[in-house]
């Protein structure tokens, strides 16, 4: 039960009639027992809500940054009418509106309610109740009841970086030779015969096919087909770390964790090798598998891919690298492209992965790939204040880390990507695109 602001005004009149009257004590009774039997009546003609149903229906799934229209149908099979007021509740990051609405529901009928989702964070969103008001005629009273209708909207990453598609796949058709600017790339598989021009590296002239036709030809080659790449997304504590200006309205002023550009990064690292036919499997790991994708067909990796990355949640814990590089190691038998997306941080690397490097880096090609945070850059060059001035120095130690673990990283033969937020998506998809092009995968 619940009063409603007319039972609180009808008690203030009551309360002036009582000090107004000549005899109070005997006029106190009768107001209160009025006033009970107001509200009683009010709420015994309500109508029931216990009997009511409810059926939810709508988008299951929505992109970060739109939004998703979810319908409650409320049904009423009892004899009364149901007019009161419905909430339809929610976890504040799923952006639900109305927050309430009016409801009036004749008896043995049915009224359908819609409420619209817009997301400010990735993950599953679950409704969390609904509370129906059915007030009385007089208004006073209202029966109240808390229902659990459940319902999950999946929010998935936004794949913002798929603006940078198109120009990467016409260079992946120029390296494919699908492209009028006919552009070949060093690959290991042969492609055609071709007269000699000027320009040609003439290690690729065949001799034999020019003995043959009296003419200088030269063999060309296309960029490696059916390769396989897994992206390893590292979840440990240094992916929680805030960095560059949030792209999307609602998503805070300190910008998105590194997590959710690297998930970006990766997306548009899994769409290019997907259209260049390659395989693409993923794996997410800090101490243990939080999620992994293998097998999917070219034309199915990259819904996979949003879908088992839409819960994934950066972990408070150091990433074992160990662990990683063994479940790299247990999933990948034959030579392929790992793509670790985690961060130059000079500790975690000397203490992690640079140990295991070698284990991996022998057996197969190893992309690093890591955003950096453009404060820091800000820090290094402000002189105003002694203030300013000390951070300098700890932005530019934090620089010359990067730099050397960088370097480290080289010598082993690796590959590696340290990009703004903004651009770490594409320079990851160049770096791609120039291993393809020289044959190197």
């Amino acid at each position: 039960m619940a009063l409603t602001g007319r039972a609180g005004l009808l008690a203030a009149l009551a309360a002036i009639v009582v000090l107004l009257a000549p005899e109070p004590g005997l006029v106190v009774p009768v107001a209160a027992l009025v006033l009970a039997a107001l509200v009683a009546a009010d709420l015994l003609l309500a109508g029931r809500v216990r009997g009511l149903r409810f059926h939810r229906d709508g988008e299951q799934r929505v992109r970060l940054g739109q939004s998703a229209t979810i319908g409650l149908t409320v049904d009423n099979p009892g004899p009364r009418r149901v007019r009161g007021v419905l909430r339809d509740a929610w976890h504040p990051s799923a952006g639900a509106a109305p927050r309430r609405a009016a409801l009036d529901v004749p008896p043995r009928e049915r009224r359908r309610l819609v409420t619209t989702l817009t997301p400010t964070r990735r993950g599953d969103r679950e409704s969390v109740a609904v509370t129906v008001r059915s007030f009385g005629p007089l208004g006073l009273a209202a029966r109240q009841r808390t229902f659990h209708v459940p319902w999950t909207v999946r929010v998935l990453p936004p794949f913002l970086s798929r603006r940078h598609l198109p120009a990467r796949l016409a260079r992946l058709r120029e390296l494919d030779g699908r492209h009028p600017a006919l552009v070949r790339g060093q690959g290991t598989e042969f492609d055609s015969l071709r007269e000699y021009v000027a320009g040609d590296d003439v290690r690729s002239i065949d001799w034999r096919a020019s003995a043959r036709r009296s003419d200088v030809v030269v063999r060309t080659w296309r960029p490696e087909r059916d390769r396989r790449v897994l992206i390893v997304l590292d979840t440990g504590r240094t992916s929680a770390g805030r960095v560059g200006v949030a792209p999307l309205p609602g998503s805070g002023p300190s910008g998105w964790p590194r997590l959710d550009w690297s998930m970006d990064a990766a997306l548009l690292l899994a769409a290019l090798a997907a259209r260049a036919g390659d395989r693409v499997d993923f794996l997410a790991y800090d101490r243990a598998v939080r999620a992994q994708v293998s097998g999917a067909s070219r034309t199915e990796v990259l819904s996979s891919l949003v879908n088992v990355m839409a819960p994934i949640e950066a972990e408070l814990v150091e990433a074992d690298a160990a662990g990683m590089v063994a479940a790299v190691l247990s999933r990948a038998r034959r030579r392929c492209l790992v793509v670790l997306l985690t961060d130059l941080n000079a500790a975690a690397m000397r203490e992690g992965l640079l140990p295991e490097l070698p284990s991996l880096s022998s057996r197969h090609m190893v992309l690093v790939a890591a955003v950096a945070d453009p404060r820091v850059a800000d820090m290094a060059a402000g002189r105003g204040t002694a203030e300013a001035v000390y951070d300098a120095a700890a932005a530019e130690r934090l620089r010359g880390e990067r730099r050397e673990i960088t370097a480290v990283l080289r010598r082993h033969g690796v590959e590696v990507v340290d990009a703004l937020p903004e651009d770490v998506a594409p320079a990851l998809a160049d770096a791609y695109l120039a291993l393809k092009a020289a044959g190197r995968l």
